[in-house]
């Protein structure tokens, strides 16, 4: 073989193995992303479509932000010092929901369609500061 077909031989060699490794790169690089992006349970929503399906995703955001408060608002009666701090907490809780939907209504009130979708992430925002808050708080985090 004459030296000019090793060097041909070699250097595809190189490329495919250049190319096999920028791809094993990529997919590793997609697999962590991928797996990342699940662990991310306070990402905000990324609700697209139509505005039915926009409301509907921001609807089911909100069930899940108000499960992770309910729970965290369980978990810091228990861990109130006294009966004093706990009946506090239920106070504060209660003029929280009043507040929080007070001020969403005031979206809810706005002109067109847009204003159910702009209630929507006043809930989602508003219910996972919230819950976020919250487990902040108790002995859990």
């Amino acid at each position: 073989m004459d030296q000019a077909a090793r060097v041909g031989g070699q250097e595809q060699e190189l490329i495919l193995r250049a190319i096999v490794a920028i791809s094993a790169a990529a997919v590793l690089i997609g697999t962590a992303a991928f797996a990342f992006a699940d662990d991310q349970p306070d990402a905000e929503p990324h609700c697209d479509g139509s505005t039915y399906e926009i409301v509907e995703c921001l609807k089911a955001e909100a069930a899940q932000w108000d499960k992770r408060l309910n729970a965290a608002y369980q978990q810091a009666l228990k861990d109130a010092v006294d009966k004093k701090q706990a009946e506090q907490l239920r106070k504060a809780q209660r003029l929280w929901v009043q507040y929080r939907d007070a001020n969403c209504l005031y979206y809810d009130l706005g002109e067109g369609t847009i204003a159910r979708i702009e209630t929507g992430y006043c809930t989602v925002d508003l219910t996972k500061t919230r819950a976020l808050e919250l487990e902040s708080k108790t002995e859990k985090h």
